[in-house]
């Protein structure tokens, strides 16, 4: 019997439980308890099966809740308790390796994986869940699992600063599946909780473009971008006589420089190019130019290529060597920058 396959997505939290985050133990269990109930409700909304599994590390590695209906998820409060060291690979290394052995039968299956860390690697070396114990090797056995896996497997690490950074990038982790955020605090927490969600919408919105998997699951710009992402989102290009592509040649007000090259300015018809990080309104549409073709593709898919939230939420243009953003401007007077170019739709 044949029919439309169910999307299941297999959404893992892999917690820090080590000592220092014994300030933030509360806030985790409340941050933790919100993405289960967003993912509850998204998954609804998409009619998308989630599975849950909660692993807690500090000197060990443990789960405590495996593949479990994101509908029927206890809170976290009794299973979350802190104390010990940060075996942070042990952590990547075990999750990683059970979820593997999770049945991916009558279905599209997908795995996402979030590990959240106040501190440096420091005790997977004594972990019982540790396969190696030289230091070395278990960052190579990190950096060779990430390596190995499908397409169909994001692995994401939060960290507290550029240091922890670049220790995830030289496990192998993708630049992009990383994010920094503030230990120190816990409106730090609960902004890497936003941060998360986010993440987890762009991959749920993704999955029904049939995108399996993500190795930029925190960027929301331009390098989120590639032909096989653009065939994936389903973006078909605008027809050529429906817009034009205007160089600007000074810094300019956008309705000046529409009515001086000779067009009328309609609210919400001008996009102007993404040049500088910026926040996005959910209302703003977005079209996506194909560098070498001049190919433009806009409508809802675009906002989705890029991993746009429907929220406000900022952007980065990024150095895409194929691809442009455009923004739509519904202000007659955002300010264009000179050598960029204007998107008009006619």
């Amino acid at each position: 019997m044949s029919g439309k396959q169910n999307y299941i997505n297999h959404v893992a939290l892999v917690l820090d439980a080590s000592s220092s985050m014994s300030h933030l133990s509360g806030k985790v269990v409340e941050v933790a308890d919100q993405q289960i109930a967003y993912l509850a409700r998204r998954s609804r909304e998409l009619d998308q099966e989630t599975r849950v599994t909660v692993y807690v590390f500090a000197d060990k590695v443990e789960c405590v809740i495996y593949d479990k209906d994101v509908l029927r998820m206890p809170s976290l409060k009794q299973l979350y308790r802190v104390g010990g060291m940060t075996a942070l690979l042990a952590a990547a290394l075990k999750s990683q390796r059970e979820l593997a052995q999770t049945a991916q039968l009558y279905g599209d299956h997908s795995f996402l994986t979030f590990l959240l860390t106040d501190g440096q690697e420091n005790a997977s070396h004594r972990c019982p869940d540790a396969p190696v114990r030289n230091a070395r090797q278990l960052v190579d056995a990190v950096a060779e699992m990430i390596q190995g896996q499908e397409d169909n497997w994001t692995l994401a690490v939060l960290v507290p600063d550029q240091m922890s950074k670049r220790e995830a990038m030289n496990c192998g982790f993708p630049k992009e599946n990383i994010a920094v955020w503030d230990a120190t605090s816990t409106q730090g927490l609960e902004e890497a909780g936003q941060v998360i969600q986010e993440a987890t919408e762009k991959f749920m919105v993704g999955r029904t473009k049939g995108i399996r998997g993500s190795r930029a699951v925190f960027s929301t710009g331009a390098d989120a971008v590639n032909k096989d992402t653009i065939e994936a989102a389903g973006l078909t290009p605008a027809d050529p006589s429906a817009y034009e592509l205007i160089p600007v040649a000074r810094d300019a007000a956008i309705r000046e420089w529409v009515v001086e090259s000779g067009h009328t300015y309609r609210t919400g018809c001008a996009y102007y190019q993404l040049s500088k990080p910026e926040k996005i309104q959910a209302r703003k549409q977005i079209a996506v130019l194909e560098k070498k073709t001049d190919r433009v593709y806009t409508g809802p898919q675009a906002r989705a290529l890029l991993g746009l939230p429907d929220v406000e939420t900022r952007v980065k243009p990024d150095q895409n060597d194929e691809f442009t953003i455009f923004v739509q401007s519904t202000s007659v007077n955002r300010k264009l920058v000179s050598r960029t170019r204007l998107l008009l739709m006619v």
